[in-house]
C-alpha cells in the first residue's frame, strides 16, 4: 500500500479559508464525491461522528481525520492545505493548515490501519510537512506526498 494508490491528483486541493471544522468537513465531503464519487452527506457525517469521539487533530499543525463508510470498496484519501490554519481541538492546541482525510470500507480492519499509519508516518515528517507549506499548486502538493511516503517505504 502507497499514497499513490490512496490518493488521486485531483483529490489534492489549497484552500484559501475555512472558517470552522464543520465547514472544513463540508469541503472534504464534497471532495471525497466529486474524487471518488462517495456521497458528501453520509461523508460528513460520518466525519462528525468519528470527531465527536476525539479530535483527529495529531499536533504540529496536521489533522488526519478518518471514517468508515458503507458502499466503499477502497481505502482513499483527501489531502487539503489550508492558507489560514484553522482551530481544530487538536492535541497540542495549534491550527491545523495540512489535513490528510481517509476513508475507507465500514469492513476494512487491517486495511484502514495500514493506510492511518502510512499517512500518519508522512505526516510526521517535518521535512515533508515544510514543503507541503509552500507549494500551492495541487499538482506538486501530489508529488510531495507520493514521493515521500514511497522513499519512506524504501
Amino acid at each position: 500500500m502507497d499514497l499513490s494508490t490512496l490518493l488521486r491528483p485531483d483529490a489534492v486541493k489549497v484552500l484559501a479559508t475555512v472558517t470552522s471544522k464543520k465547514r472544513l468537513f463540508q469541503d472534504l465531503g464534497d471532495i471525497a464525491h466529486s474524487a471518488y464519487g462517495l456521497d458528501a452527506i453520509q461523508t460528513v457525517d460520518a466525519l462528525q461522528e468519528r470527531e465527536a469521539l476525539g479530535p483527529t487533530g495529531v499536533g504540529h499543525g496536521v489533522a488526519l481525520p478518518h471514517a468508515r463508510l458503507h458502499g466503499l470498496t477502497e481505502v482513499v484519501g483527501v489531502f487539503l492545505r489550508l492558507e489560514k490554519a484553522l482551530d481544530f481541538d487538536a492535541v497540542d492546541r495549534l491550527p491545523v493548515d495540512l489535513i490528510f482525510a481517509l476513508f475507507a470500507p465500514k469492513d476494512s480492519g487491517v486495511d484502514h490501519l495500514k493506510a492511518l499509519a502510512l499517512v500518519s508516518r508522512t505526516m510526521r515528517n517535518a521535512e515533508v510537512c515544510a514543503k507541503l507549506r509552500v507549494n500551492t499548486d495541487p499538482a506538486a502538493l501530489h508529488a510531495v506526498l507520493t514521493a515521500a511516503a514511497g522513499a519512506q517505504a524504501a
